[in-house]
């Protein structure tokens, strides 16, 4: 088992308590930020899994995707309009994006966020 499987397996959903996406948005966390604005951000993965590797946060907490709610529709399209900008600044050859959603979709932190992963030829089907 990885180690991210492992975290996934023993992350806490605990929504009433701060994530480290929510110190890194309060400027509370370092981060290596490429993009901010008032509804999102984007920063680099501190384990990068590729070349090019990096996350896009929403700013309002939406702790996974299955309880996006309709009203948070105009969020979830900016965050992809941001990976669709970023991703073909930093990776003009393809990226891939990908939402970990729940211990078996291997999410550890519970703050919706999408990994933008490209800069090398990427695998079919992920494992």
């Amino acid at each position: 088992m990885s180690s991210e499987v492992k975290k996934a397996q023993q992350a806490q959903r605990q929504f009433d308590k701060p994530t480290i996406f929510d110190k890194i948005i309060a400027k509370q966390a370092p981060a290596d930020i490429i993009y901010e604005d008032g509804i999102c951000m984007a920063f680099n993965d501190i384990h990068p899994q590729a070349p090019i590797h990096f996350l896009i946060i929403p700013k309002k907490r939406i702790p996974m995707l299955e309880m996006a709610t309709k009203s948070d529709s105009d969020i979830l399209g900016k965050l992809l309009m941001v990976a669709k900008k970023l991703g073909k600044e930093r990776a003009p050859n393809g990226f891939r994006l990908v939402i970990n959603n729940g211990k078996h979709g291997c999410q550890s932190i519970y703050h919706l966020h999408i990994h933008v992963i490209g800069g090398r030829q990427l695998k079919w089907p992920p494992t």
